[in-house]
């Protein structure tokens, strides 16, 4: 890594470098580190102008950011706090242990809290603050594998049993157990954000820190000084969401957000940059995009052995080791680390020659130093200007000894043996005999214990427990009918698409008066691709700085307008940021006690397929919202070709279970779906967010044909019924979004032609109606004594005659699924295969979706049941010019 700063240029001698030195040193002492820094700053600019190529390094000396003369004074009980840390560590061990003990490979991580025991149990004590009436309180995203040192902390505050624990990652036991990592929908008390899915929570805590600046702005809620803190691993760090947005956080100069990166050096397998310097990099990164960067290596024990190098040796001898050299010092003896460390330099033995071999082995690093994490802590909380990173130097499994501590398979640990858990009894003095120490017990010493007594003070001076989880909002009032009901009456003969329809709803929502202030619309740089740049003149584009220059359209009546009062998140080409953010406001309702409702519209292919995993996050997290897909399907999106051309987000939305997914055709099958989804979520407070999927494609929008409500939100309804009640050839044709008015065209092609009624029915949602079957399924098996349930699907097809065939944008499994439920068999068409670029007709044709293909499909099912001869099938496929040599979609 970089260590030039130490290395001696040729020609100058060791006297003018101290000179220049205690220049410096006189500066610092007379004038202060900000006036130090200014004439450093201006002496490199005088050296740049005068042709000097200074090299460009973000990095500083691998040393302490804070000195230990700028320490402030540690507020709290060392010998208290270190006692009860001790109990944490050794309830969160035995929470782990005996889990696998009971249960042979349960899992459980004991080293990564053992790492970090003292960057949480500093900010436990001194720095995190309670959600109360009176204040927001922090937020804090615990790193997901430290889960049990936060259990084994909640237990001796009293808030988890001992049979809780007991229970650890065997939740269905009686009295109930704990989650593996954090998560919301299991432990909704508990838990406020899922974390374990590695790299999504320092990026949704950015989108937090800026969501929590947004809310301020519009005068949601009061400016605070409230934190977000998001704890990570060093190796977590390779995750691309893990910095992939840390420029965000530094340009919209989120002095509210705290990274804690927990640098053990160790990931799963082995060292993170076993031949380079994670720490070091880190910093250049952070650095690089102008955060405060703290790092914290080293513990107090090194401070004298610091002060004692006069020349810079020892900390130019640190900037020289790679990490794989560092994780052999931890586990090696104190001899090694005189000879392989220190034995470098005869100088460098010269500083540690009064401590002994088993003083050296025991110098501590910053990261489990409770005075050098307070500094780094303190320093963070009041540092403005910017988001803060502190870079926290430990060792992975701390305290486990010969059972893991720094080795490669200590990730992996979570048995000791007797002797391993008695040296880790006394090495952190838990009051417990060997025999019962070999049993390991929970431990928690009695409620007038100082211990006790001193953790419940510190978490009432800061407000509150932490982490924990509850819904402070208050629930809307209106039902909205006035809203939505000119979209009951369609567009009466106008063409619009769905996605205009939507933008229409959302307009009109946006002035509303209840909701209006709540809605959150949130598009990743496509706002003009979905027709809502009126909604720059309107409403605004949220920007913390407002607009600081003119813009190029300004003479234009829908010009590109921010406002630090905006109300559109435009979050640029960013799908995961631009999630983040619908995380952030559509859990509002408990993070802040605000009912804020998000619409997140994007280009459906890059939702499920791109993002899918925060969208399971947001799931985990009760999030609520609407998700809107747009130019969705897979034949709706003219010439966009195969990147862009959506057939599966209605097949994968069916993973996330408290997802409502729906592919509605028509503007008022939309404002049925969000009257309803607003009521449900905001108003009756129920856990469940909405996917709804609008396309680009303008036809005249109908009027609703009666009350088709119910039918609507239940996944299906009949359309349109057939005017020949004579024929003896029935059919009922299924279509969903786009492709419904493919389903009509196929009803009149098959009267006119060929002499079939068909029956039309709108599919809004075939995940409702799969739901809803295999939920009626385990009704009557639990229950075989009552009257059997009857699916929605069954009931409603029950009296309609004739083959069934069902046509959709999607892949072909979609309609398939419901199938068990329906009175007869199903012929299903859809969009299995790669999209082309093309116009949408030739697209239907490519994958046999369209008219033509759904009154051949159905003539077929005819002739498979005897009701039509071959020759019909002959005729339709040469009137309706199909090429029965076409090919295959599916592998082309």
């Amino acid at each position: 890594m970089d260590n030039e700063t130490f290395t001696q240029p040729h020609g100058i001698d060791d006297v003018e470098i101290q000179e220049w030195l205690e220049s410096l040193d006189a500066v610092l002492e007379s004038s202060g580190a900000e006036v130090a820094a200014e004439i450093l700053e201006r002496l490199r600019a005088h050296a740049t102008v005068n042709g000097i190529d200074l090299p460009f390094t973000a990095n500083t000396p691998y040393a302490n950011t804070i000195p230990h003369r700028l320490e402030p004074r540690y507020p709290g009980d060392q010998e208290l706090e270190r006692r009860i840390k001790s109990l944490v560590r050794w309830n969160a061990l035995a929470m782990v242990v005996r889990a696998n003990r009971v249960e042979h490979n349960i899992g459980g991580h004991i080293s990564t809290f053992a790492s970090a025991a003292t960057l949480y149990e500093v900010g436990q004590n001194h720095f995190f603050r309670g959600r109360t009436a009176d204040f927001e309180g922090d937020t804090v995203y615990f790193q997901g594998h430290a889960a049990p040192g936060m259990y084994a902390r909640a237990f001796l505050e009293g808030r988890l049993s001992a049979q809780q624990l007991e229970n650890f990652r065997r939740e269905l036991k009686p009295g109930g157990g704990l989650s593996s990592y954090p998560h919301p929908w299991l432990m909704p008390e508990f838990w406020e954000f899922p974390t374990v899915s590695m790299g999504l929570s320092p990026l949704m805590a950015i989108y937090q820190a800026r969501f929590s600046r947004y809310l301020e702005d519009r005068g949601l809620k009061p400016v605070t000084d409230a934190k977000v803190w998001a704890f990570l691993g060093d190796g977590e760090t390779d995750e691309p969401e893990s910095l992939g947005a840390i420029t965000l956080a530094s340009r919209e100069k989120l002095d509210n957000l705290i990274f804690v990166i927990n640098c053990n050096l160790q990931r799963l397998d082995g060292p993170v940059r076993g031949n380079g310097q994670i720490i070091q990099e880190l910093e250049s990164a952070f650095r690089g995009a102008r955060w405060n960067v703290i790092k914290v290596f080293w513990g107090s024990e090194w401070d004298p052995i610091l002060d004692r190098d006069t020349e810079g040796l020892l900390v130019k001898r640190m900037g020289e080791l790679v990490d794989g050299e560092y994780q052999k010092l931890v586990v090696e003896s104190g001899a090694y680390v005189r000879q392989h460390f220190f034995g470098s330099d005869p100088r460098l033995l010269q500083l540690v020659e009064p401590l002994s071999d088993d003083a050296l082995r025991r110098l501590r690093l910053g990261g489990h130093d409770p005075r050098k994490v307070y500094a780094a802590y303190k320093s963070a909380v009041d540092h403005k200007g910017s988001p803060t990173v502190i870079l926290a130097r430990t060792i992975k499994g701390y305290g486990l000894g010969e059972a893991g501590e720094g080795k490669n398979v200590t990730h992996q640990q979570k048995k000791l043996n007797e002797d391993e858990l008695r040296v880790f009894r006394s090495r952190f003095a838990v009051p417990l005999n060997d025999e019962d120490c070999v049993e390991v017990p929970f431990y928690r010493p009695p409620e007038n214990s100082a211990e006790i007594q001193y953790l419940r003070a510190r978490r009432e001076e800061l407000g509150g427990y932490v982490p924990q989880r509850s819904v402070r909002s208050q629930p809307l009032a209106a039902d909205h009918d006035e809203l939505f009901k000119e979209f009951m009456d369609g567009s009466e003969g106008r063409e619009v698409s769905t996605t205009m329809a939507f933008v229409g709803m959302l307009r009109k929502m946006l002035k509303d008066s209840e909701i209006g202030k709540l809605i959150v619309p949130i598009v990743p740089d496509e706002a003009r691709t979905f027709g809502m740049e009126s909604l720059f003149r309107t409403v605004g584009i949220y920007s913390s700085v407002g607009q600081r220059y003119e813009p190029v359209d300004v003479n234009t009546l829908l010009y590109y307008k921010e406002a630090k009062d905006g109300q559109i998140l435009e979050e640029g080409i960013t799908e995961a940021g631009s999630m983040a953010s619908f995380i952030a406001a559509g859990s509002a309702y408990a993070t802040h006690g605000i009912n804020t409702i998000p619409f997140f519209i994007y280009y459906s292919m890059f939702g499920f397929q791109r993002i899918a995993d925060f969208i399971w996050a947001a799931a985990d997290m009760r999030t609520r919202g609407f998700l809107l897909g747009g130019t969705a399907g897979r034949t709706t999106l003219s010439g966009e070709g195969l990147q862009h051309q959506d057939g599966n987000s209605h097949v994968l939305a069916l993973s996330v279970p408290n997802l409502r997914a729906y592919d509605p055709a028509f503007a008022y099958e939309i404002a049925v779906i969000l009257q309803d989804g607003i009521r449900r979520m905001y108003k009756d407070g129920e856990n469940i967010f909405y996917y709804i999927t609008v396309m680009n494609e303008q036809y005249a929008m109908p009027a609703m044909p009666g009350d088709v409500k119910d039918g609507i939100l239940n996944g299906m309804y009949k359309f349109r019924a057939s005017e020949n009640k004579k024929s003896k050839l029935r059919a009922q044709l299924f279509g969903s979004g786009a492709i419904l008015r493919e389903a009509l065209q196929a009803q009149e092609i098959l009267e006119t032609k060929f002499g079939v009624a068909a029956d039309v029915w709108s599919v809004t949602s075939y995940k409702q109606l799969y739901v809803d079957g295999n939920e009626t399924d385990r009704w009557n098996r639990l229950h075989p004594g009552e009257k059997a349930r009857v699916p929605y699907v069954t009931r409603t097809l029950g009296d309609a005659p004739g083959v069934l065939v069902a046509a959709s944008d999607y892949l072909k499994t979609l309609p398939n699924m419901i199938s068990k439920w329906l009175p007869r068999r199903l012929a299903t068409l859809g969009t299995d295969g790669f999209g082309r670029s093309e116009g949408r007709a030739s697209l239907r044709d490519f994958f046999e979706v369209d008219a033509k293909f759904i009154a051949l499909a159905t003539l077929h099912e005819l002739f498979v049941d005897g009701k039509v001869e071959r020759s019909v099938l002959d005729k339709a496929i040469t009137e309706l010019g199909i090429d029965p040599e076409k090919v295959n979609p599916v592998i082309s």
